[in-house]
């Protein structure tokens, strides 16, 4: 299966997407929105921010494990990666996301 996002709603029923990698890893996990319309934007803006490095945040979590933020022009954070292992592999997540995002396909799970 290609890369794609998934649109779900959480326990909260808040619309929630993540990105899927082709073996099905999520690589990036979204804010809870209020409207689907919201996630629905908050997709296209990973698309369109996702082939800017400038746009990713590199962290450190308290466990020390690193980790990547993206965000929007605005400075607004669009999506969280997992926490990894490495910064080799933490970067390599990011170039899983710059690389599939813009074309990814969307799955609505939402419904129902």
């Amino acid at each position: 299966m290609a890369a794609h996002f998934e649109i779900y709603k959480d326990k909260a029923g808040e619309y929630r997407f993540h990105l899927k990698a082709a073996n099905g890893e999520i690589i990036l996990v979204s804010e809870g929105y209020k409207q689907h319309a919201s996630a629905v934007h908050g997709i296209e803006s990973v698309r369109k921010n996702a082939v800017d490095d400038k746009r990713y945040e590199r962290k450190v979590s308290a466990a020390g494990k690193p980790y990547f933020n993206l965000k929007a022009a605005n400075g607004e954070v669009i999506g969280t990666s997992q926490l990894y292992a490495s910064d080799q592999t933490c970067e390599h997540g990011i170039e899983a996301v710059k690389k599939t995002a813009p074309e990814a396909s969307v799955h609505d799970l939402s419904a129902g």
